[in-house]
């Protein structure tokens, strides 16, 4: 197999996972950023999966704009973005092979700890937690976010135990997820990976993720949830560990 079309199938592969996730099987798209870093800078990655990602959140934020939660998002939101200026400063002052480490380090961490609470361990923070816990968490979401787009576990570590409905959960953190997204996009263009190869890439994978989402949709009915997530975690945690591995080679 040719670079080129290696790079093509693993991109394919990432976008894939992206819009199953947004199409119901929520976790899968923790996966497309170690996959995508395998072949490419985890930089350049991160920015041409960016704009799919805003293009999906677009259609979750429409189907449950009536049921959200204001005061986890007025907390939430000042910790996001003070967390994606300092992934911002991270990215921008080590080397591609930190930045590498870093993205093998949080999907390992994101693996273990999915692979945790499907088993019944949880993080217990009182439904009452003060809203400084919030901007901490919201601050380490969008760290991980801006660096692996992976801010899900910190963000849902403040968010369940205040059990909303599942209808304001799913609204809250699509809007949420929705505006760091949004956030990011300066951040990138910083970094400059807002380049014509990198936006003509973005524009190629745009209709695999648009039909993968439908594909999530009519699919997620019809798997065995325990064994598939099990199997997207350990398949994540091994990505992980090639990436820090090919870090500290490298």
């Amino acid at each position: 197999m040719t670079p080129d079309a290696y790079y093509y199938l693993v991109a394919v592969l990432a976008v894939l996972c992206s819009g199953l996730a947004k199409g119901g099987f929520s976790g899968v798209g923790s996966l497309s950023m170690p996959l995508l870093a395998l072949v490419i800078d985890p930089v350049r990655a991160a920015a041409i999966l960016l704009p799919i990602l805003i293009v999906q959140d677009a259609v979750s934020v429409w189907a449950f704009r009536r049921t959200w939660d204001g005061h986890v998002l007025k907390v939430m939101l000042p910790g996001m973005a003070a967390g994606v200026l300092l992934g911002y400063l991270f990215a921008a002052r080590v080397t591609e092979s930190v930045v590498l480490g870093a993205v093998g380090a949080i999907s390992i961490l994101f693996g273990l700890h999915r692979l945790w609470t499907e088993r019944g361990g949880a993080v217990v923070l009182p439904f009452n937690a003060p809203d400084w816990t919030g901007i901490l968490f919201g601050t380490l979401s969008g760290f991980t976010s801006q660096i692996a787009h992976a801010g899900a576990p910190p963000f849902q570590m403040w968010v369940l135990p205040r059990r909303l409905s599942r209808d304001v959960f799913v609204g809250t953190t699509a809007i949420a997820f929705a505006a760091m997204n949004w956030m990011k996009v300066p951040a990138y263009a910083a970094l400059g990976q807002f380049t014509r190869a990198n936006l003509t890439a973005t524009a190629l994978l745009m209709p695999v993720a648009i039909l993968s989402t439908f594909a999530g949709v009519a699919l997620v009915k019809r798997v065995n949830a325990e064994r598939f997530y099990t199997l997207v975690y350990v398949l994540m945690i091994a990505l992980g560990i090639k990436l820090v591995f090919d870090a500290f080679s490298g």
